[in-house]
């Protein structure tokens, strides 16, 4: 009898989409051993692990910076505190801790911030552990900001898609967007070689997934919904952590899903046309829609500031603001609201007062750097 020319190992499996990889040597069992041999000891390890996973300096001290100013504007302390894995993971704990009608529900930055004063952030921050860019600590090696630029990549193309779909559940999904990979982090922790040993030839997404499964018997999405929970996560928040990479997924999974193609697509990496078309549907996006995101993607947005804290302007104030903005004069003004010249020189007055602006040019910057023009 002829021997065979390739061992069985090697050859596909039949009804399978992905060919069977040929067994590895040494390195690649480092990974697969722990399966059976304290599989749950090694990811227990591993969420301890992530209680201390470290801050981009930088982005602290953006965040410091920002409280410290006399009047410091909320939209820029959120902004900053949603740059960062750590810091979002850090200040949502914290915020869902506080006593009160809200504790445990809070799942955006926005809704934290209200909740937290500004010291509690600001001590927050200033005793984070940090890590400098393309820094390699003893822990966590060059992890932190390999995961933060794609963490951020994702956010964005989540947010963009948001703005596009009018999605209304925008600031809580910016924060699902940054913590959707959380679970790389253990999994990185946990097995030596993760992800490349465990990912092997797999070049999409959803082929990186079912090496994952088969060579560990969990995947990212899963063990990071379990470690968002572990943490007293929002149910909506562990839960879009977890079905991101589902075909059925809804809400803010059925953003991040896509939002995580978007972001491979984007930096070159291979993504299965039929896949991301079926996300773009999850999300009301047909053929049309989706050729347009993926036309847009590598440009800058040009979407005006969320309005994430409460104007002091009357509704009557926000009309006239808006006009000024727009180069009227009071007499215009006046004609097209109905109003008097005085009664227009009053409103300006009282806009002044509340946003601290000596002049119209002020007082416009500043609504519009908040998201209220």
């Amino acid at each position: 009898m002829t021997p065979p020319t390739a061992s069985a190992s090697a050859m596909p499996v039949a009804g399978s989409a992905f060919p069977r990889r040929p067994r590895a040597p040494e390195p690649h069992l480092l990974v697969r051993s722990p399966r059976n041999e304290g599989h749950g000891k090694r990811l227990t390890s591993a969420f301890e692990a992530l209680e201390h996973f470290p801050v981009l300096a930088e982005s602290r001290n953006r965040l410091l910076a920002l409280i410290a100013e006399e009047r410091p504007s909320t939209g820029e302390v959120v902004a900053a505190i949603e740059s960062d894995v750590a810091l979002v993971i850090a200040v949502l704990r914290l915020a869902n801790k506080v006593e009160g009608p809200r504790q445990g529900s809070i799942d955006s930055i926005v809704a934290a911030v209200e909740v937290l004063s500004p010291e509690a952030v600001q001590g927050l921050a200033a005793g984070a552990e940090t890590f400098e860019f393309f820094e390699r600590g003893t822990t966590w090696d060059a992890a932190p900001e390999r995961f933060r630029l794609h963490a951020v990549s994702v956010q964005r193309a989540a947010d963009r898609l948001a703005v596009q779909a009018g999605y209304p559940y925008r600031d809580r999904l910016l924060v699902t967007a940054l913590l959707h990979d959380i679970g790389k982090l253990v999994l990185m922790h946990a097995y030596p070689g993760y992800p490349k040993q465990v990912h092997g030839p797999a070049r999409t997404p959803e082929e990186r997934l079912h090496y994952e499964r088969r060579e560990l018997g969990v995947d990212h999405s899963l063990v990071g919904g379990v470690l968002a929970r572990r943490w007293n996560m929002p149910r909506v928040v562990a839960s879009a952590v977890e079905r991101h990479h589902a075909d059925d997924a809804h809400g803010d999974a059925a953003f991040v899903r896509l939002a995580d193609m978007l972001a491979h697509y984007a930096q070159g990496s291979a993504v299965s046309s039929n896949e991301l078309l079926r996300a773009a549907r999850a999300v009301g996006f047909g053929p049309t829609e989706l050729r347009s995101v993926l036309y847009d993607l590598p440009y800058p947005t040009s979407e005006r500031p969320r309005s994430v804290e409460p104007c002091p302007l009357s509704g009557r104030e926000l009309d006239v603001l808006k006009r000024l903005a727009q180069g009227m004069v009071y007499k215009q003004i006046a004609h097209e609201l109905s109003l008097s010249t005085s009664t227009v020189r009053t409103h300006l007055h009282n806009i002044y007062g509340k946003l601290g602006a000596v002049d119209r040019a002020q007082a416009v910057l500043y609504a519009t750097e908040r998201g209220w023009l």
